[in-house]
């Protein structure tokens, strides 16, 4: 994970003036936030995924119809299936905090837990579609580099979201 986070991040860098501010932003904060998730040994918390959250929002602001939408898109959908597994990650630590206390869990790991499979799928198959089917945007190197950058993010996701 550690991998495709420094991979797609250095990816994105490369691309520069090809990316939006907003799909910037996005795809380092996705990148730190699987760097931290490797780091911290799969931790993962309400916080980092109220992070994910707010740049995915922010990753789509004002870029309605620019060549870069899909892609900003796209990192937009990778962000959010990241702040949902994060907060599956909380929120399966509490279940099992609150069963081995003694209370049965709310169901809510089991929601986000097929959110997250539901998310995990839309990103590999967006990836698919988009890099095989689409028309590029951009040509030559820059295409190289956001293709690269794309599958690094879909792979960094799957793994990210099946460890937990």
């Amino acid at each position: 994970m550690a991998v495709a986070a420094l991979v797609s991040a250095a990816a994105c860098v490369a691309a520069w003036r090809a990316v939006p501010w907003q799909g910037r932003q996005s795809a380092l904060v996705m990148a730190a936030a699987m760097l931290l998730v490797a780091v911290n040994d799969g931790g993962a918390g309400v916080l980092l995924g109220a992070v994910l959250l707010l740049s995915a929002m922010l990753g789509t602001v004002g870029v309605r119809g620019t060549p870069a939408a899909a892609t900003c898109c796209h990192r937009a959908l990778v962000s959010l299936v990241m702040a949902v597994c994060a907060f599956q990650s909380a929120s399966s630590g509490a279940a099992s905090d609150a069963t081995a206390a003694g209370h049965a869990g709310h169901g809510l790991t089991g929601v986000l837990s097929v959110l997250g499979i539901a998310g995990v799928i839309g990103v590999v198959l967006w990836t698919v579609v988009a890099e095989w089917f689409v028309r590029p945007v951009h040509h030559g190197r820059t295409a190289r580099f956001l293709a690269v950058e794309s599958w690094a993010m879909a792979a960094g996701v799957v793994v990210m979201c099946l460890g937990f």
